[in-house]
């Protein structure tokens, strides 16, 4: 009898194995794939997500990959060229890009280290019931054989498509249309620092990870998908030169080192995020486009939020288990509500307003203005905090 089954172990299901494990509980965490196998992904970390790694104990590991830190973002659009860094949080200024096969496997190491039992490449085909319906375990196969395992708490970490939303019947309680796909891949002797590119109908972005490699990423709106998905290395070079020059002209100095990746179907949405016995962290439960790279961050804070409610709960009494699930969800939708309305602004790639660009006209004349703009793309400051005396004095 575990008292938490965490299905899926990368950047949602790991952390949570790891904060659920180093309080004392026992945790079993499964995943379909391979150990440090990689996975679709923009990478980026923002600064709250990078703190919640210091937290862990995680993010000297992180540097020690050979991952470099970001402490400088440049943002172009139209005559708009913004460069500075965020004021950051709990003294963390810098964002980091790190490989998933090499993120992930950090933290189910942490997590293993920290108790919890881990068995990879493992196919979850069912949950137990009890006689209420109450979600109490997992059936699946590993290795060639079926098994069954119970526990008080079944948690679904397992991506968009996640398996344990699908049998537990979790509705979508907000849903929107696709907006962009996107390709990308990586780029040897191409210097960069994290850059954002903006044009009506593109996006573009570079990001350095390891092994001193670029990644630099490409979208396009989802009402093009099946024309550029005929010639997508021709359509990815094409946006990179139509959006971002300059960085086009850079990519001739380098060469394009592993296949391109890409995807249509970056969906939009809300589940609902918990019944009796199971709960959906992550991706599973809330899903939108890449487009402003929150996946990653937002997992680490869910993964708080939801250890910290049900860590004084977890061996007790159900009713109480639940109730604090409930307060989970509440504050899931409340907090990631925000920041996906901006996302899907951004992802429809639309001609920016005037309106916007007076403002970050302004913004880019003045350092703090910058810092504290910086600070809103990565999540630390709502909107609001722009506006201070400084900037109105520049509009």
């Amino acid at each position: 009898m575990y008292d938490a089954i965490v299905v899926g172990a990368r950047c949602a299901g790991a952390p949570a194995a790891l904060l659920l494990a180093r309080a004392g509980f026992r945790v079993l965490l499964l995943d379909k794939s391979a150990y440090g196998s990689d996975t679709l992904s923009t990478h980026l970390i923002h600064q709250p997500g990078v703190a919640a790694l210091a937290r862990w104990g995680v993010l000297e590991q992180v540097r020690a990959s050979g991952c470099p830190p970001l402490e400088r973002t440049v943002y172009e659009v139209a005559d708009i060229r913004i460069e500075g860094c965020a004021r950051g949080v709990e003294g963390q200024r810098a964002g980091f890009a790190p490989r998933r096969r090499v993120l992930d496997a950090l933290l189910v190491d942490a997590a293993t280290a920290a108790g919890a039992e881990f068995r990879d490449r493992c196919q979850v085909t069912g949950l137990l019931r009890d006689e209420q319906g109450r979600i109490v375990g997992v059936e699946g196969r590993h290795g060639g054989r079926t098994f069954t395992d119970r526990a008080r708490l079944v948690i679904g970490a397992d991506g968009m498509r996640s398996t344990v939303a699908d049998l537990v019947r979790a509705p979508y309680t907000v849903e929107d249309p696709l907006l962009t796909c996107a390709y990308y891949t990586y780029w040897q002797d191409v210097p960069a620092e994290l850059e954002l590119y903006e044009r009506p109908g593109g996006w573009v972005a570079a990001v350095p990870t390891n092994d001193e490699l670029t990644l630099v990423l490409a979208y396009v709106p989802q009402s093009r998908f099946e024309e550029v998905r005929t010639d997508a290395r021709g359509a990815y070079q094409e946006q990179i030169r139509a959006t971002a020059p300059g960085l086009h002209e850079r990519l001739r100095d380098g060469e394009s080192v592993e296949r391109l990746s890409g995807t249509g179907t970056q969906r939009n949405f809300f589940r609902r995020a918990t019944g009796p016995g199971w709960v959906l962290l992550g991706d599973a439960g809330h899903h939108k486009d890449s487009i402003t790279a929150r996946g990653i961050t937002d997992a680490f804070q869910q993964v708080e939020s939801l250890t910290s409610k049900v860590g004084g709960v977890l061996g007790g009494d159900p009713a109480q288990l639940d109730a604090a699930l409930a307060r989970f969800a509440e504050e899931r939708d409340k907090t990631l509500t925000p920041g996906y309305e901006a996302t899907l602004g951004v992802a429809r790639l639309a001609p920016p307003h005037e309106q916007r660009l007076s403002l970050l006209r302004a913004v880019q004349s003045d350092p703090e203005l910058v810092a504290i703009y910086l600070d809103v793309v990565a999540g630390i400051a709502p909107t609001e905090a722009l506006y201070t005396p400084r900037l109105l004095a520049l509009l």
